[in-house]
């Protein structure tokens, strides 16, 4: 069945001429009917193709398909990919949170390409004009919809779907790899049975002989990364030495390099013909690569890959592998989920990894399988070689994984209150009804009817109703005398910025507490439910203790203490070396939580305390000094440039407009950028306290009312105009400070000898250090 006689408008929309024996028994259900559509299929048996079947339907009849990818690094490879629709007229657009949205192009998208999480946020704001292109998507593909099971993403893809088709009921057509409970998944989305497609091994292109080997397990965990390494590369070598290729999986990119040049040691000691030296282009194209340590390894047969490589190295390595340059590669597990890539021998080196967020965790089972599914290349092998490699405890586990696969599982229940809330701070919730109709849109409530035993079906509407309640006692939802049920002002925060409600609770009630400073901020950062897994290694504890000298942690466990050495080390720009393996995400959810609670402290507190939180997250984000963090409020002004500028003596945007563009180039800045950053800083505000009359003296029992004038002489902005006497509050007011501010002042000579009367000008959206001008008065007999 040639392609181009099934859809010929689209034939070079492929990358193959002929459909396969999976493809064309799905191909009546894809194209000739618009209902759902479930297909669970082996690794490597051509699933994708089944997505693009289903995208050229919608785009047939002038639809707009929506393909969901399970990692962010494959919706750039879809990008690539699908140059071929664009040759054909269509628009394909990837919205994700590492690129900005560009609302015009993705509502004239043809296809869009998300992830879980950005489709979680674009449905969650779908009533805003920049994201109000996902209620015209008109066909959904999941790929991997069984990633339902996975730990930290399962819930956020089941709710989501659920949303989605609430608000636009598109068709939806899920694809994943062998599951024993498809049903499931297909009575989930409706799918009619003649619409579910159950793909067993039979249609693997080539047969897949998976097995368990065990290791000697020691005392060390740096020696026992290398036996197990050596025990892979045992099992690779008589595939090596048949001129075979072996993939192997390991749990981090550092693991990556490490093993690969282990590797290369270890197979030239063994004497394996491999490697590509006499090859004379092959070794001109290595010149090519971008790292190092990467070209020297090729040129032996062996490579590594991971997300942190150049796309230039990554592409190199995949295209030399494919074509057999490279017989022994060492891979994150990104690699399973993403280039169809195999090997003849597939081994997990790993199946323990770390986690800056959670510690040390087991390997998904959803990745162990489908890295296992890259072992055999079709039309080459006809049979390929899986091995995980682990200790001899846990040598059961994986066998019975292995042989009986795994069910997918709901997660919801996990997050339950969190994603409850979130429904009902979007408004799709308005009362008990709709809590319940919800809930029957859940996978979550599927599965329970399919095992109500292990999911305690006949309690799950009281125990959902109990969720609701608790949400009521909590403060994040409130209820009306006609049972309505809405979100407050904490609900509506929790949701905004995806927070555990512990940490909602949390950051509500620093903000309604008295003088927040930069340590109470740090604090409830670090000590925020979404760190509370994040565990201290030995080897770090002396890198911790020294980031956190005269720092008072309290209580603080070792996890926080290790979080708050991070944001700590942010700040200054100084990390150290034993910290760093974790820092950059602990640094990531940082700056969203610093986010959040800027919100919080915005809402609940004043325009001081937010702008407190707001100089911390530049700081950390930035590596500045504190006193030239307002810096950073400059567009085009990051690290580099506020230290240089700092160094010459500018801290502030003031100081900037004031040197002029001359005196910021003999700052170092060429004339180009220091043009833009003085037209920036042109555009911040700079405030100017008038005193007016104000007295310098006044007699005991006398009292005299002044007005103290606040002025903003450039860019205009929110701010917080506090006045204090003697550091107790007399007054505050919060403006948009465009127009000259006028604050009653009142001076009473009462007991003090001495009055001090503070002004402070906070800005709670900008970076910058709050101005605070004084006045003190004498109180004469």
């Amino acid at each position: 069945m040639e392609v181009a006689e099934v859809v010929p408008d689209f034939a070079d929309a492929f990358a193959f001429e002929e459909f396969n024996r999976m493809q064309r028994e799905a191909l009546p259900a894809l194209l000739d009917s618009e209902e759902n559509v479930v297909a669970s299929a082996p690794t490597a048996s051509g699933k994708t193709a089944l997505a693009e079947l289903a995208i050229c339907r919608a785009l047939d009849v002038g639809g707009t398909a929506l393909f969901i990818a399970p990692l962010r690094a494959l919706t750039n490879e879809k990008e690539a990919d699908w140059e071929r629709f664009e040759e054909l007229g269509y628009s394909v657009y990837v919205v994700t949170g590492e690129r900005d949205l560009n609302p015009r192009r993705a509502r004239h998208a043809d296809i869009l390409v998300m992830t879980p999480e950005k489709l979680d946020s674009a449905t969650r704001k779908h009533d805003t004009s920049r994201y109000s292109f996902i209620t015209d998507v008109d066909v959904c593909v999941i790929d991997e919809v069984h990633l339902l099971d996975s730990d930290r993403r399962g819930a956020v893809l089941e709710v989501t779907i659920s949303r989605l088709r609430r608000l636009c009921a598109p068709r939806v057509v899920a694809l994943s790899a062998t599951m024993p409970n498809v049903q499931d998944v297909a009575d989930w989305l409706d799918a009619p049975p003649e619409n579910t497609f159950e793909f067993t091994d039979d249609y693997r292109p080539v047969d897949l002989n998976a097995g368990v080997k065990t290791y000697s397990h020691g005392e060390n965990s740096f020696a026992d990364k290398y036996r197990r390494l050596y025990r892979a590369i045992d099992l690779a070598e008589p595939h090596l030495n048949d001129d075979g290729q072996a993939l192997v999986f390991v749990s981090s990119r550092q693991d990556t390099v490490q093993a690969a040049k282990k590797a290369r040691d270890e197979i030239a000691e063994r004497d394996v013909a491999m490697g590509a030296r006499g090859d004379y282009d092959f070794h001109t194209e290595t010149q090519e690569l971008d790292n190092d340590t990467l070209r020297n390894s090729c040129l032996d047969g062996v490579a590594f890959h991971h997300a942190g490589l150049s796309k230039n190295d990554k592409d190199r390595v995949e295209d030399w592998f494919k074509q057999g340059k490279l017989g022994l590669l060492f891979s994150t597990s990104t690699l399973a989920w993403g280039v169809n890539m195999p090997a003849r021998c597939v081994v997990i080196r790993d199946t323990k990894l770390h986690d800056p967020l959670e510690g040390e965790v087991d390997m998904s089972p959803l990745d162990v399988l489908q890295m296992l599914g890259r072992a055999g290349r079709p039309g080459y092998d006809d049979v390929g070689y899986g091995w995980v490699v682990c200790d001899g405890s846990d040598a059961g586990k994986y066998r019975r994984l292995l042989r009986e696969g795994k069910d997918i599982e709901s997660r919801l229940a996990e997050n339950l209150d969190a994603h409850l809330n979130a429904e009902i701070a979007m408004g799709t919730i308005r009362d008990l009804d709709d809590v319940m109709a919800w809930l029957e849109t859940t996978f979550y409530y599927q599965r329970a009817q399919s095992d109500p035993e292990a999911y305690d079906f006949a309690d799950l509407r009281e125990r959902v109703r109990g969720v609701l309640e608790s949400l009521v006692d909590r403060g994040f939802v409130e209820t009306g005398d006609d049972l309505s049920v809405s979100a407050t002002g904490l609900g509506v925060l929790a949701s905004k910025y995806y927070l555990r409600l512990e940490t909602a609770e949390r950051f509500k009630d620093l903000a309604e507490r008295d003088g927040i400073g930069e340590k109470a901020v740090l604090g409830a950062v670090a000590t925020a439910a979404e760190f509370d897994s994040v565990s201290a290694r030995h080897s770090e504890k002396e890198a911790v203790d020294a980031m956190l000298t005269g720092q008072r942690t309290g209580d603080m466990d070792a996890g926080g203490r290790k979080v708050l050495a991070i944001l700590v080390g942010s700040m200054n720009g100084t990390t150290p070396g034993d910290l760093r393996s974790d820092a950059w995400v602990i640094k990531q959810n940082g700056l969203r939580l610093l986010a959040a609670l800027q919100a919080f402290l915005d809402r609940f507190a004043d325009a001081h305390a937010t702008n407190v939180a707001s100089r911390v997250e530049a700081r950390v984000e930035n590596g500045v000094p504190p006193d030239a963090v307002g810096l950073t409020a400059i567009d085009g002004v990051g690290s580099g440039r506020a230290s240089k500028l700092a160094k010459e003596g500018l801290q502030t945007p003031g100081d900037v407009v004031d040197s002029g563009v001359d005196g910021l180039v003999r700052a170092g800045l060429s004339e180009g950028v220091a043009e833009q950053v003085h037209e920036g800083a042109t555009g911040l505000p700079k405030v100017v306290v008038e005193w007016g009359d104000f007295p310098e003296t006044i007699r005991r029992g006398e009292n005299e009312m002044c007005d103290v004038t606040v002025k903003n002489v450039a860019g205009g902005a929110n701010a917080g105009i506090r006045v204090t006497v003697n550091g107790v509050e007399m007054s505050s007011a919060e403006t948009y400070l465009g127009e000259p501010a006028t604050v009653p002042v009142g001076v009473f000579g009462a007991t003090d000898d001495e009055l001090t009367y503070e002004v402070s000008v906070a800005f709670p959206d900008l970076p910058l250090v709050p101005v605070e001008e004084t006045r003190t008065v004498r109180v004469q007999d």
